[in-house]
């Protein structure tokens, strides 16, 4: 009966193995990357057309084709690209943190109910029916396996695969190894969650820390966008009204007094490539300092783009 039930177990983890193996392929993130780069592409396409004006698709009204169109569907065209993708991946890390959060509390428990003479896969069955979190549902999937007869190192394989982060990583080498090895996997158990909690801890003291310079960050950003909107309003005006006095003053054929202003219109386009390279720069800076994860600064970059385009296209007036 043994024998059976032993058999019947491989083949259970044999198909969800196979399974597992067939189900793989492209993630939702990635699917969500290939989706907006297609919109990006397409905006891009538009974009083109209406700086060589074969069409005149018009974001702020009454501008007609040109450079300035086309360049708002590149901003929207990177908005695609980086915004879906960013949030997703943020979404996916909070959720990866609020596993890793109770990732102590369930190793403690593990360890306790191994100090009364339980196995590792019995205690971690018994552990599961405990509640962490968003991590009590990976726990219940690795409580599963083992009752289905899964070796215990298999089982916490698999939950480091469905969590793929350095913590998790570094947590399941060591209980696989220690229990390996025999001897008490209880206190080592006690150790890896004391350690992971201090881990937790120095994390959370660093973005508590680095918060200030993101708050920086978006500081500096907002206060170059009202930089330009007073060179734009009140300083670049008054020097092509001067130009123009002067152009149609008798002292323009003299050489005596010149001031160009023809070249002040194309500082708007200076302006827009200036907000575009620091939302994008400094979002990504952003989001590094804050917890080291591109995805996040993906984020931070998105809503800079957002705010400092629609302020360049809405509330700056236009030169020229």
């Amino acid at each position: 009966m043994a024998a059976v039930s032993s058999s019947a177990a491989k083949r259970v983890l044999t198909s969800r193995v196979g399974a597992k193996t067939e189900e793989k392929g492209l993630s939702r993130e990635t699917l969500v990357l290939l989706a907006g780069a297609a919109v990006a592409a397409v905006l891009v396409v538009l974009g083109v057309l209406n700086a060589i004006g074969s069409i005149d698709l018009e974001v702020r009204p009454g501008e007609g084709s040109g450079t300035n169109p086309a360049l708002d569907f590149f901003v929207l065209g990177l908005v695609a690209l980086i915004g879906p993708y960013g949030i997703v991946m943020s979404a996916k890390l909070r959720r990866i943190a609020a596993i890793e959060k109770r990732l102590p509390d369930f190793l403690r428990d593990v360890a306790e109910a191994g100090r009364f003479g339980m196995t590792l896969p019995d205690a971690i069955v018994v552990a599961s029916r405990g509640r962490y979190g968003l991590l009590t549902e990976e726990i219940k999937k690795m409580a599963s396996q083992l009752e289905w007869g899964v070796p215990v190192a298999t089982a916490l394989r698999l939950f480091e695969e469905r969590v793929p982060t350095p913590l998790v990583r570094r947590v399941v080498s060591i209980i696989t190894r220690a229990n390996e090895a025999g001897g008490n996997v209880a206190d080592v158990l006690t150790m890896v969650a004391h350690d992971t909690r201090e881990v937790q801890f120095a994390g959370e003291e660093r973005k508590n820390s680095m918060l200030t310079y993101v708050t920086v960050i978006y500081i500096s950003f907002f206060v170059f966008l009202v930089t330009i909107y007073i060179m734009a309003a009140v300083f670049l005006p008054q020097m092509v009204t001067a130009g123009q006095g002067i152009a149609s003053s008798s002292l323009a054929g003299s050489g005596a007094v010149s001031l160009s202003f023809q070249y002040v219109p194309v500082l708007f386009l200076a302006f827009m490539v200036a907000v575009i390279v620091h939302a994008v720069g400094d979002g990504i800076m952003a989001g590094v300092l804050f917890n080291g994860k591109i995805a996040e600064g993906l984020q931070h970059a998105t809503v800079m783009l957002v705010v400092g385009w629609a302020f360049m296209r809405f509330a700056v007036p236009l030169l020229g």
